[in-house]
């Protein structure tokens, strides 16, 4: 289950704010701000109902790995595509120094 900070982070990420998240996962919008400021932990199913509506909106949820835990955004397939062939567009790489 993910921690305040992660839904604040992810939040952040896909650019939604509270008001839009209620409206997504059915959360009242207190219990989103007292879980994010660790006012306030929530039932599972709430944490549950909070991180589908984030993960839909593309974040990516991070466990305990070492390093510590986190969020990002992920990308979908035809965006990474898209990603691939816009970094090898240009040409080949070359000296560019102008005598």
């Amino acid at each position: 289950m993910i921690t305040g900070s992660q839904c604040r982070a992810a939040r952040a990420l896909v650019e939604i704010t509270r008001g839009k998240l209620t409206i997504r996962s059915g959360i009242d919008e207190t219990v989103i701000h007292d879980f994010e400021r660790k006012l306030d932990k929530p039932d599972g199913v709430t944490i549950k109902a909070l991180q589908a509506a984030l993960e839909e909106l593309g974040a990516v949820f991070i466990d305990e790995n070492g390093g510590g835990i986190g969020v990002r955004l992920k990308f979908t397939e035809s965006e990474a595509k898209r990603i691939a062939r816009l970094e090898g567009e240009g040409g080949i790489v070359a000296n560019d120094r102008v005598p």
